[in-house]
């Protein structure tokens, strides 16, 4: 088809001649609503971003606590690891020292060997107790053999409905 005749034709329908293909012989154009077309492009990136960072985000947590909290704390603290767990992200668990409290680093690897020991079903632990600066930190990642457990499970849910 001729452009001006291509041209006509948008304009009679109130939309736009976009080249599509310049490269291709004889080059490749659309009729459409070009600010339209722009503004889904825009809209699809946007949630592209969205979703990218949401799973970055979902890659590694941090649950902090302190060498002096208290066992229902503790225990709170836990349900909250292993609900991050589910999610399947990673987790860093951290116990801040203040003070003189990191002359006793003895009462922080007590404090993580507890939690590492409630979720020695739920979690493998990828990096051992370290030091970083004042915080004692170890990072936990889902156990993949219970994941599968659960796909599995979810499998036979939906083909038992």
């Amino acid at each position: 088809m001729q452009t001006r005749a291509a041209i006509e034709i948008a304009d009679d329908r109130g939309l736009d001649l976009v080249e599509v293909a310049p490269t291709a012989r004889p080059p490749v154009c659309r009729i459409m609503d070009y600010g339209k077309f722009k503004y889904d492009n825009t809209r699809k990136e946007r949630e592209a971003r969205k979703a990218r960072k949401s799973k970055a985000m979902q890659e590694q947590r941090e649950v902090r606590m302190k060498t002096r909290i208290g066992q229902h704390d503790l225990q709170a603290k836990t349900r909250l690891v292993k609900r991050l767990l589910g999610t399947g992200a990673k987790v860093k668990v951290s116990v801040m020292f203040r003070g003189r409290e990191i002359a006793h680093p003895d009462l922080g690897m007590q404090l993580l060997r507890t939690v590492a020991n409630d979720l020695v079903d739920e979690a493998l632990l990828e990096r051992p107790p370290a030091f970083e600066g004042r915080f004692l930190a170890m990072t936990l990642v889902p156990n993949p053999s219970l994941e599968k457990d659960t796909e599995s499970t979810q499998e036979k849910e939906v083909a038992q409905t």
